[in-house]
């Protein structure tokens, strides 16, 4: 491999574009980098579940053709992506990390979000890892394994969007779709030292709906915010098998160099002390909130009104669980993963009115942060109170959680409230693991929070080390 091609796995998408038109490289040299970067990083990190690249490089060829007669396809004609193996992709299968789902089929039809991708010109470079059914914040599962953290294979990558987040934190593709329903993209995006966006609920279309109903959320993981709002652009909008969908995300583009000035701004550090937050979250994330400060934001300590909310998202979870396992025979229930096959058991025995319960109370939160943000254009929290640990583990060893949503108290109750929120790498840790600092929007407020994660990326506080070379080189 030249040097060239392999410094193309470094690019933004909007910096592969602007080569693409000044003649500089083609969409195959991009490709091709690609492609040779999956092949050192597969076998540190697992972040793949299928690679094609006899149709990656037909596509780039296709696309290099339209470049040469300068008139591309989309907004991102040409730009190598991945897509978590939960988005249908037509013309492969949509495994999900299951044992339980069967390759033959045939498998014609592309997820919304993953059509417009085709529509635009991306060169699909091959469908990434997911814990079973996307079920927990961490990425193994008993078809794949487990997925490891590029700044520390030995580390969880984070979930359920973990193989999207490493591949794009290695330079394997600077696009990736994500799926968040407790914290799904923001996690690993967190863990691995990327951008991740979970919008507002309906931004992004989604077909077949989720097992986990109005909780889950398709989303960006980039390499930076404006690469996100460009695949916002392109991934958002109508769809009519999505009867939930809200229409495009218009403008996003257009408000990103507007910065946070004159923004008011909330910074919860640990959610009134319900959270206990490890020191070096804590001095990172204080460090982006006082860079936003200095770029003119109006910052105020402040705590929404929430208690947390677990129990009810759990009776949301564990009933959508026990909704997707219901049709599996005894043989194939054997074959799921343990801890899913718990939470399915729990959910099956919650009653209607303790299901309505929960509705409840994720509509009183949902009030409740819409009355904060009255008051606030922005909330800032950690995304995470910790940095990765051990891989193959739902939960730190030792911690005392039980359950994935014990150490992501920061993400799952926005999925919840369906608000829009981001992070933003903003350090590492003494092990050199990196941090994330959250954005969270009133709904509908995608372009705000874009906006102020762009800030952060243009004023330098979300650079961080890149993770180690594949190989040492």
């Amino acid at each position: 491999m030249t040097e060239p091609l392999t410094e193309l796995t470094d690019l933004t998408a909007r910096q592969l574009l602007a080569g693409y038109e000044k003649g500089d490289f083609s969409p195959v040299d991009a490709t091709r980098a690609a492609l040779a970067r999956i092949e050192d990083v597969q076998p540190l990190v697992n972040a793949f579940v299928r690679v094609d690249a006899e149709q990656a490089l037909a596509q780039a060829e296709a696309s290099a053709d339209r470049w040469r007669i300068k008139e591309p396809q989309g907004l991102l004609d040409g730009v190598p992506v991945t897509v978590k193996d939960l988005l249908l992709q037509r013309g492969g299968p949509t495994l999900r990390g299951s044992k339980t789902v069967r390759e033959d089929g045939s498998w014609h039809e592309d997820a919304p979000s993953v059509g417009r991708l085709r529509a635009h010109g991306a060169v699909f470079l091959g469908k990434t890892t997911t814990p079973e059914f996307g079920w927990k914040g961490v990425t193994d599962s008993p078809r794949y394994g487990a997925t490891g953290n590029p700044y520390d294979p030995s580390r969880t990558s984070g979930g359920s969007s973990g193989g999207s987040a490493a591949a794009v934190a290695f330079g394997a593709g600077p696009l990736s779709l994500g799926t968040d329903g407790g914290g799904s993209v923001r996690i690993p995006a967190s863990f691995c030292g990327i951008f991740g966006l979970k919008p507002t609920y309906g931004r992004v279309p989604v077909y077949p709906s989720s097992p986990f109903g109005t909780l889950s959320h398709v989303g960006p993981m980039t390499r930076d915010a404006a690469d996100a709002a460009l695949l916002l652009d392109v991934i958002s909008g109508e769809d009519w098998r999505d009867w939930s969908h809200l229409g495009p995300a218009d403008g996003v583009r257009g408000t990103l160099a507007d910065g946070v000035k004159g923004l008011r701004i909330a910074y919860s550090p640990s959610f009134g002390g319900q959270v206990a937050v490890s020191p070096a979250v804590a001095a990172a994330v204080r460090g982006a909130v006082e860079a936003l400060a200095e770029l003119g934001a109006y910052i105020e300590e402040s705590d929404p009104d929430i208690s947390d909310p677990v129990e009810a998202f759990h009776t949301l979870w564990f009933s959508g669980a026990a909704r997707l396992l219901q049709p599996l025979g005894v043989a194939q229930l054997h074959q799921l993963d343990r801890g899913l096959r718990e939470i399915a058991d729990r959910g099956a025995r919650y009653s209607a009115l303790e299901y309505l319960a929960a509705v409840d109370t994720r509509m009183e939160l949902g009030r409740r942060l819409g009355r904060f943000h009255t008051s606030y254009d922005l909330l800032v929290t950690p995304t995470l109170p910790i940095t990765a640990f051990e891989g193959g583990k739902e939960v730190p060893l030792h911690s005392g959680h039980r359950r994935w949503t014990g150490w992501t108290p920061f993400t799952y109750p926005f999925n919840m409230t369906q608000q829009p929120a981001a992070t933003v790498p903003c350090g590492v840790d003494e092990d050199g693991l990196p941090i994330g600092v959250q954005l969270i929007g009133a709904r509908h407020a995608d372009a705000l929070v874009l906006r102020a994660a762009h800030a952060l990326y243009e004023s330098g506080a979300a650079a961080i080390p890149a993770p180690p070379a594949p190989g040492g080189s």
